[in-house]
């Protein structure tokens, strides 16, 4: 053979990771694939996997064509189970759920040319895939595999003997006998998996392959909670003779909740309101604006109080005044000393008139040791929306301190707060002020029953009640939250709010403006 002589093979197999130039080729066999299901993914979702985990997606190229890829994405086990859905999975093509410091490599499709299935290609994508979650050090792959040969023995045999007659071997199904012959086991049966395999009757089996080589890197200290405790005080309101007054007050709570090891201490809205006594302002407005000038102090001593006690606090709320306008505002203290604030958006009449209070503009998801946090200032968490919306950032427990001065009052944040813990599929902890303040107008009385409440489903308590103080009693609650309970709720409740929501009805949108 001369120097110049080309050489052409029949095949020249290459394996590599996908490109987006590739879609084409994918597209073409995925239409021939799936072409009693869905078909091809748009080039939009190809192109979002391929920005949320380029190194995951492969494919094996002959003589320069693609003809067999597999597709996956990383993520927090814990976060699905064993009950999901394909599309939960995926998002919907969206693929937020891609999890960089997840655990579990999820295989979410491998796909042959038909002209090229007798090259055992799939075979190969999954050695790959194997490879990559060694050297990414996960616990595993887990994928939802079809078994379309159950369409020729669905009125004879029911999902589960077919699953073990093809593990006994005494059937054979195109998709679960390959993956079982590549060191897969069967977890367990799905049952609306991909809801449009006929072939399958919507069945699927969830697959697992161990990582025999995976080393746990668990946090010694500072890890994820599942279990939370938070404590909330219903405050009594009574006449202080200066600051150091009221901060010794709210350092005996501090100190009490933090004494049970709680992550959390919530204080009502305007706890700081006997304040208002001392400014000698007869006009409700002045006096507030009066109390405002505590607010920052108020604020860094609470830092302080969360450093010291190594809990994380929610100061209810103060008065803020700046630039010759007035706000309400709650402070997030956390115990690494740092802190955050979340404005009331909704103000109410009686504010509005008696001190000319104005509402913030931003709505605001926490981040804490403890998870996700919102907080809600009293009137706010009747509007459904904005906690509709703190929960598509994924809040777990929502924080309401209010004020109320008669029990109707009370009792529409009470329901509104109890509505929205099953809307949501989250935790709400309410908590408000007791007692009397004669020499403050407009805060002269008060009503409260604080609560922490749950979903309703069978995990919880019947009532969805965790816990509740006594009517007009100053006094703690401490309550543990079971944030795994939660993650059930979402895949397995009786009932799925966030995940039963007609998207494709309605939507939800924040319409941003500059402050007045």
């Amino acid at each position: 053979m001369s120097e110049k002589e080309e050489t052409s093979f029949e095949h020249r197999l290459l394996l590599r990771q996908l490109e987006l130039k590739d879609y084409k080729e994918v597209k073409e066999i995925m239409e021939l694939v799936y072409s009693s299901m869905d078909g091809a993914w748009t080039r939009k979702e190809f192109s979002n996997l391929l920005k949320k985990f380029p190194e995951g997606q492969i494919c094996i190229e002959d003589n320069g064509t693609v003809v067999a890829a597999a597709l996956s994405l990383i993520i927090d086990y814990d976060e699905y189970g064993d009950k999901h859905t394909y599309d939960q999975i995926i998002d919907k093509g969206s693929f937020k759920t891609h999890d960089p410091e997840g655990d579990t490599l999820y295989g979410i499709d491998v796909f042959v040319h038909p002209e090229y299935r007798n090259l055992r290609l799939g075979r190969r994508l999954y050695d790959a895939r194997k490879e990559i979650c060694e050297k990414l050090n996960l616990r595993g792959i887990i994928a939802g595999g079809r078994i379309p040969g159950y369409k020729h023995y669905a009125d004879k045999l029911t999902p589960a003997k077919y699953i073990e007659m093809v593990r006994n071997k005494e059937l054979s199904d195109p998709v679960l006998s390959f993956q079982l012959s590549n060191g897969f086991h069967v977890r367990r049966i799905l049952k609306g998996y991909l809801p449009d395999d006929k072939d399958s009757r919507a069945y699927a089996t969830l697959l697992e392959w161990i990582n025999v080589y995976f080393e746990e890197k668990e946090k010694l200290i500072g890890g994820k909670k599942t279990v939370v405790r938070i404590g909330i005080v219903q405050w009594q309101m009574r006449a202080v003779k200066d600051l150091d007054d009221m901060m010794q007050q709210i350092e005996f709570f501090v100190d009490t909740v933090s004494s049970y090891k709680s992550d959390m201490v919530v204080f009502p809205e305007f706890f700081n309101a006997p304040l208002m006594a001392l400014t000698n302002e007869e006009s409700p407005s002045e006096a507030i604006r009066s109390m405002a000038e505590y607010t920052e102090e108020i604020r860094e001593r609470m830092v302080q109080l969360a450093l010291s006690y190594n809990i994380n606090i929610i100061a209810g709320s103060m008065p803020e005044y700046y630039d010759n306008k007035l706000y309400n505002v709650s402070y997030l203290c956390r115990r690494d000393g740092t802190y955050d604030a979340q404005y009331k958006l909704h103000v109410t009449p009686d504010e509005s008139h008696y001190w000319g209070m104005r509402g913030g503009h931003k709505l605001k998801i926490f981040d804490t040791d403890i998870g996700k946090i919102g907080i809600l200032i009293c009137y706010d968490v009747e509007f459904p929306e904005l906690a509709r919306m703190l929960s598509d950032m994924d809040m777990k427990i929502l924080f309401v301190p209010y004020w109320t001065d008669t029990k109707n009052a009370y009792l529409r944040v009470r329901r509104c707060a109890q509505a929205r813990a099953i809307e949501n599929e989250c935790y709400v902890a309410i908590t408000g002020s007791v007692g009397n303040l004669p020499r403050v107008e407009n805060m002269d009385i008060q009503y409260s029953q604080s609560a922490v409440f749950s979903p309703s489903d069978f995990a919880f308590p019947h009532d969805a009640v965790v816990a509740e103080a006594t009517p007009n009693t100053e006094m703690t609650l401490i309550a543990d939250l079971d944030l795994d309970l939660l993650k059930d709720l979402n895949t397995a409740g009786s009932v799925r709010n966030l995940r039963d929501r007609r998207k494709d009805l309605y939507s939800l949108n924040w319409v941003m403006r500059k402050e007045e």
